[in-house]
């Protein structure tokens, strides 16, 4: 009688013993679709940083794009260097190139100085034990900004002569022509430019700006 007993005992505790065991493996499947749905939305964080820094630095890259350096005047390379001459052409184009190579679309929002992106990944989190989460798409936003650098040095101003015994009238030159040079201040160090020969104007950009994520 005892060892009936005994059996019947160990033969009741055994469903629970079930249940238990697959409450465990649905919990841990469930621990499972949660990181799957972290990984997801870390890819789509991931995607959306790099668009946005991508669509900022094109727009960055083409600050200079289509303007007559030697015919700006010291107002306009003023509004240059402060990013109020910026232009967003290709910005959004740049952001869909580089969603796509993350395996996600864009949308893209051009208010200069700051680009805005929102990413969508293609794939989604997968066949899981939770209902509903199968078509689960990774979505995130990202912020770039365009930041100026530099400053426009002024010219210094011109002495009086020592001595005028026959003054020749001559003309001034105008204080807004700035084609025999520029002086601008990067972090504190001085960068002069020749706007006959600028050089590479993306690597002129680059100096005078720069980009990064913002919130």
């Amino acid at each position: 009688m005892i060892h009936r007993g005994l059996r019947d005992d160990r033969g009741q505790a055994f469903p629970i013993y079930a249940v238990a065991v697959a409450g465990l493996l649905f919990a841990a499947l469930a621990f499972f679709v949660v990181g799957q749905a972290g990984v997801t939305r870390s890819n789509a964080q991931g995607a959306a940083d790099a668009a946005a820094l991508a669509a900022a630095r094109e727009v960055r890259d083409n600050a200079f794009l289509g303007l007559d350096l030697l015919g700006l005047t010291s107002t306009e390379w003023a509004k240059l260097i402060d990013g109020d001459l910026l232009v967003g052409n290709g910005a959004c184009a740049k952001a869909d190139e580089f969603a796509a190579l993350n395996d996600a679309t864009a949308q893209c929002a051009v208010a200069l100085p700051v680009v805005t992106v929102t990413v969508t990944t293609n794939g989604t989190v997968g066949k899981s034990v939770v209902p509903g989460t199968e078509g689960t798409h990774g979505k995130a936003k990202a912020k770039a900004r365009i930041t100026p650098r530099c400053s426009l040095r002024s010219a210094p101003a011109p002495t009086a002569p020592t001595q005028t015994p026959n003054p020749t009238p001559s003309p001034s030159p105008s204080p807004s022509s700035m084609a025999e040079g520029v002086t601008f201040v990067c972090d504190g160090k001085p960068l002069a430019l020749d706007p006959a020969k600028p050089g590479p104007l993306t690597k002129l950009a680059r100096a005078l700006f720069t980009v990064r994520l913002v919130d």
